[in-house]
């Protein structure tokens, strides 16, 4: 772990929570704000975030929902695409060449998950992402500005699903035992989209 995080160190990263979403089937409500032991999922991320990341980024187009963090928000550059557009967003306005982007309906991530992505990371890759138990996991993953023009090739053609565009990029995955090894890995890639998963989220 030691010459992971040291590698982690040496690679200058923005991460961005993608906090766009509308929540449909949470009826609308702000899933980064949930409380799951003891504190908000945005603060939570932000925690683990933080160790690896010279800059932190919202992507968002509710810019008062998250103005107390102190944090840029970033609207999104292509209204309506999702994930997708969120992503794109996320690459585009990051000062730094890799990007750790990041749903924000997730309360388990982990600084040292982070720094295995941004470990791995090399100049011939457009992303790095971890695959779990679900498959990959594009929306816990670390890109490279590399992978702008082919996210808005696929937003220009409507084609709008994140886990379709990996595989016009050159990829790296992380996984089996690089996964297994991190701390509480069987929850890393829990996610919160109905009130069934927060519920068991929350125990």
């Amino acid at each position: 772990m030691t010459s992971v995080r040291a590698n982690a160190a040496s690679r200058p990263v923005t991460a961005a929570i993608l906090a766009g979403g509308r929540a449909s089937r949470f009826g609308g409500a702000d899933k980064s704000a949930l409380m799951v032991n003891g504190a908000r999922i945005i603060d939570h991320q932000l925690a683990a975030l933080s160790p690896v990341a010279q800059q932190i980024l919202i992507v968002s187009n509710e810019r008062e929902r998250f103005a107390a963090l102190g944090l840029p928000v970033v609207a999104d550059v292509v209204p309506n695409a999702g994930p997708m557009g969120g992503l794109y967003t996320a690459i585009v306005a990051a000062s730094h060449h890799w990007v750790l982007a990041l749903a924000c309906d997730m309360p388990y991530v982990s600084t040292e998950l982070f720094e295995a992505l941004i470990s791995a990371a090399t100049d011939d890759v457009d992303a790095v992402l971890p695959r779990s138990v679900r498959g990959i996991e594009p929306l816990c993953a670390l890109y490279a500005r590399t992978a702008a023009p082919v996210l808005r090739r696929r937003i220009d053609a409507g084609e709008w699903r994140v886990g379709d565009a990996v595989g016009d990029l050159r990829i790296r995955e992380i996984a089996g035992d690089a996964i297994a090894g991190l701390a509480d890995d069987s929850r890393l890639f829990e996610n919160v989209n109905t009130p069934h998963d927060y519920a068991r989220a929350r125990k």
